[in-house]
């Protein structure tokens, strides 16, 4: 019998084509982030379920594959068996915390303050649909140690570089702080230890409205008139929707560095994207302490990178605070839709280097060499009966000219 050859579910086999495609976006953005003084890192997939579970993920921390614990630790004829008998570990969901424990554990090696690059998988046990995987790449930078405002400007200049040097426009910088949102919770009324769970209810405002926001803060029993004074803060109206949430902030810096935020994002724009302002900008996890952001780019339909500072999540592995902020690009939605387009990478130009078995094949490859040296992509190729076929599918995967490995001539394919 056969074994099925499907990946497992909520994971992708990528193609030659799609990989190419994906490795041209990472490298751009890579070498974008490299050009503003960022460092690459490298994490283990795997973290102590323990620091999982206390990493404040929001809803995600429900989404963690867990993995159970190996040999002589796992007692499988323990009775009344709970969770904690059976897992020690399990797979990071996002790359923010990974970092957090990095910096904790090595910043005697690391120059201050620290610029790091994370570009790998991450992976979370969520339903499988069109454009949500269980395993995909994100593409984060972020900087430890600066508690300036200017740690947020450089992450928004880094990025929204990265996003044009793939070909993204028009897009929209969306800029919030979590304080002031905070303290428009509790100027409507609802305790301090309800603000985190009123904040996973309003960042799904984009998926189910206003209305649904509502619906579900009444499911949660808060009180009716709280909820409608949450919703007529929500909905008071000015020519400058900062200067309304001014004044509910009760820290007038945050609202003055908001606004400097803004007007460099807008400066350094140029014309090519706009930042705002967005009261309802909340990002679902529990880990951030200050200013927010979100990339919304109309041919993508919804966010294309996303962030915010989180201050107190290393000092949970130092017992001290550290400033840091991150910034995280949507490696997988981006590809998908450039994929879909058709998109076509500015690549080397390739040719296939035909020969006949009778050929030296040591020679043949020194041929090739000369031309990669040019610059050139090569593909030998045996001539056989199935020659043309391959010579075909090369044609598809652009190659434009085929070199004779017996005279020197040459051939256009297309």
């Amino acid at each position: 019998m056969k074994m099925n050859a499907q990946p497992v579910r909520g994971t992708k086999d990528y193609l030659p084509k799609e990989v190419e495609i994906r490795d041209y976006i990472r490298s751009k953005i890579e070498d974008t982030y490299k050009s503003f003084g960022f460092n690459k890192i490298n994490t283990p997939i795997m973290e102590d379920i323990e620091r999982l579970n206390k990493s404040d993920g929001g809803e995600n921390l429900s989404m963690i594959f867990k993995l159970l614990k190996r040999g002589q630790k796992l007692d499988l004829s323990k009775e009344n068996l709970v969770e904690d008998d059976l897992v020690d570990s399990g797979l990071r969901y996002d790359l923010t915390m990974p970092l957090s424990r990095y910096f904790a554990n090595n910043r005697q090696f690391l120059n201050m303050p620290f610029k790091a690059i994370q570009v790998d998988k991450v992976f979370r046990a969520e339903r499988p649909q069109k454009g949500r995987l269980r395993e995909f790449f994100q593409c984060d930078i972020d900087i430890i140690g600066d508690a300036s405002i200017q740690a947020e400007m450089e992450l928004i200049a880094a990025t929204t570089s990265a996003l044009k040097a793939i070909g993204l426009s028009d897009f929209t910088v969306r800029i919030n702080d979590r304080r002031i949102l905070t303290d428009m919770i509790k100027a409507a009324g609802f305790a301090a230890e309800e603000v985190g769970s009123v904040c996973i209810i309003f960042d799904k405002l984009d998926k189910i409205g206003m209305d649904g926001v509502k619906a579900e803060l009444l499911e949660k029993e808060y009180d009716p008139q709280v909820i409608e004074k949450f919703m007529a803060i929500l909905n008071e109206t000015e020519d400058n929707a900062l200067n309304a949430a001014e004044k509910y902030c009760t820290q007038t810096e945050v609202v003055a560095n908001l606004k400097k935020v803004l007007d460099f994002a807008n400066r350094i724009a140029k014309g090519q994207f706009v930042a705002v302002y967005d009261k309802s900008l909340v990002r679902g996890m529990g880990y951030y302490t200050g200013m927010v952001f979100e990339i919304a780019c109309p041919k993508f339909g919804s966010s294309v990178a996303g962030g915010g500072r989180y201050d107190e999540m290393i000092g949970k592995f130092l017992g001290e605070s550290v400033p840091a902020v991150g910034f995280s690009i949507g490696f997988e939605r981006i590809s998908t839709i450039l994929l879909e387009e058709g998109f076509v990478p500015p690549a080397k130009e390739k040719v296939v280097l035909a020969y006949n078995t009778e050929d030296d094949f040591a020679e043949v490859t020194m041929k090739a060499e000369s031309l990669q040296a040019e610059g050139k992509i090569v593909t030998m190729l045996k001539r056989s009966k199935k020659f043309g076929k391959q010579i075909d599918a090369l044609i598809a995967e652009g190659t434009k000219k085929m070199i004779n490995f017996a005279d020197g001539s040459q051939k256009d394919l297309g």
